[in-house]
């Protein structure tokens, strides 16, 4: 598990592409600390297992499936957004994030005001429907707060600090970003719509918890 707050930018350093699946070498430093093989980084969002380590990077594997569903970034020189899985003893500066990308949104419009720098991103309805006003999402790994949501887009604010530390900086109009949507509703949606396997109806419905003010 993660938080979405970023420890540090690392570089792609090279990528070695099979038919179905790659090899990714990054280069980093603060996320190898304390980090061994088989430990989980998250690279733009995805969640990663480190094969390998050396002097200043490491190596993991990307499947078919990640790379159908990540949104780029996973070129040699690129800039990435580096996250180790949360420490039992962390704090908890961001909110649930499983590193497992939902989809890839489009970068329509960069705005800055005097506090912050506004992204919009489009996204497809499988997403949109999992994005509120006020609740969290993911954009390459970063923990963010949505202002404003469209029909088939939202907007995010971010404050320089968080700018300047990850590749938001690098995020322009028409760029790709991986989105990772807030795993709760998802469960919440499934538990509601009865679709567990095995599961018995419940007798909590959608317009009893109306009824009852939620």
């Amino acid at each position: 598990m993660f938080t979405g707050i970023i420890e540090e930018i690392g570089i792609i350093e090279k990528i070695n592409k099979g038919k179905f699946s790659a090899v990714v070498r990054v280069r980093a430093n603060k996320v190898l600390e304390g980090t061994k093989i088989g430990d989980s980084i998250a690279v733009n969002g995805i969640c990663l297992t480190v094969t390998d380590i050396g002097g200043g990077w490491f190596t993991a594997d990307i499947m078919h499936e990640t790379l159908d569903r990540s949104g780029g970034g996973f070129t040699a020189g690129s800039e990435v957004n580096l996250e180790r899985a949360m420490a039992a003893d962390g704090r908890f500066g961001g909110h649930i994030v499983a590193g497992h990308v939902d989809g890839i949104g489009k970068v329509i419009r960069v705005e800055c005001d005097d506090t912050a720098v506004w992204y919009t991103i489009q996204a497809d309805s499988g997403i949109m429907k999992y994005i509120v006003e006020k609740g969290s999402v993911t954009v390459d790994g970063i923990s963010l707060t949505v202002a404003r949501v469209g029909e088939n887009d939202f907007s995010v604010s971010a404050i320089p600090h968080t700018v300047g530390v990850t590749v938001l900086k690098n995020r322009h109009e028409g760029d790709r970003v991986n989105l990772e949507t807030d795993i709760i509703g998802k469960y919440v949606e499934k538990l509601i719509n009865g679709k567990s396997a095995g599961a018995k109806q419940s007798s909590i419905t959608r317009e009893f918890l109306q009824l009852h003010g939620f």
